[in-house]
């Protein structure tokens, strides 16, 4: 027999749970919530997901998204900050997905602070990421949970942009670099503002990853080579001998660093793929004691 696919929520159901839990959506959370069930379906067809997976959704608010995820996978991990959404959450999936409740497992806590996640170790992360924590929020998942293999996220159209930008593009910069040691990263689509309550002032990208190895440079460690990300795209009109400045100890040092590294001392950040960032990062070791 086939399982019932959930009813997925509508505006209407959204904003009568808002109101029997007199909840407004908070600013300071980034809560934007999904009230389009075209739109979660999208993301779960998108997302790639195969039946046996265990799903680490971020800020599932009503369940929107969790409610189109249950039927696909073997687990949805949710993580909500929102002490009084994460205990609805359960009751909603209850009431609109029974036969795929113990699928579900709600962690109460910040994602962007998490250092584990309980239960079995989640392969893949999709969520409506709240604008403000985004890429941190990315960033910080796929250096804790080494499990996760690949993804689908909903964030604001300029950070997709900057997410899956590549060298020497205008907005190519630290979240693009940061993301490219971890993962693959590309576009995968459009949100209108519209589908969301409330409605933001900005439309929504979706960004599709698959994790991969980082950069095969011995002798270097991620930190390391962030650091270099960081100093480089901090004035980003100026060329690597400039901007290393201050991280190298002197220009001299730096051109010194960048010419052992094979890059251009005259590039400028923005030009430079996440393996130069690495090998900078470890021409930088060479002659230290």
């Amino acid at each position: 027999m086939v399982a019932q696919v959930p009813a997925l929520l509508s505006p209407a159901d959204i904003r009568e749970i808002a109101g029997r839990l007199n909840l407004r959506p908070a600013k300071r959370l980034g809560q934007n919530f999904v009230t389009d069930a075209g739109t979660v379906r999208r993301i779960v067809s998108l997302a790639g997901l195969a039946p046996g997976e265990v799903v680490l959704e971020v800020g599932p608010g009503f369940g929107s998204l969790t409610l189109a995820l249950l039927p696909a996978v073997r687990q949805v991990t949710a993580v909500e900050v929102d002490p009084q959404l994460a205990a609805e959450l359960p009751v909603t999936v209850a009431s609109r997905a029974a036969q795929f409740a113990e699928r579900l497992r709600v962690v109460t806590a910040d994602a962007a602070r998490i250092s584990a996640v309980p239960g079995d170790p989640p392969t893949a992360l999709v969520a409506n990421l709240p604008y403000n924590v985004a890429v941190p929020v990315v960033l910080h998942l796929l250096a804790t949970v080494p499990s996760l293999r690949h993804g689908l996220v909903m964030v604001q159209a300029e950070v997709a942009d900057r997410m899956t930008a590549t060298p020497g593009s205008r907005v190519y910069g630290v979240p693009s670099v940061k993301l490219a040691w971890y993962a693959a990263a590309r576009r995968a689509g459009s949100v209108p503002r519209s589908v969301f309550w409330p409605v933001p002032n900005v439309d929504s990208g979706l960004v599709s990853f698959t994790r991969r190895e980082p950069p095969a440079v011995a002798g270097v460690s991620r930190d390391e080579v962030f650091a270099v990300v960081d100093a480089a795209f901090a004035q980003r009109r100026k060329t690597l001998r400039a901007a290393l400045a201050g991280w190298a100890g002197s220009a001299a040092a730096a051109e010194r660093i960048l010419r052992a590294a094979g890059v251009d001392p005259g590039a400028r950040g923005e030009s430079l793929g996440v393996g130069a960032f690495a090998r900078i990062a470890a021409a930088a070791t060479i002659g230290e004691p």
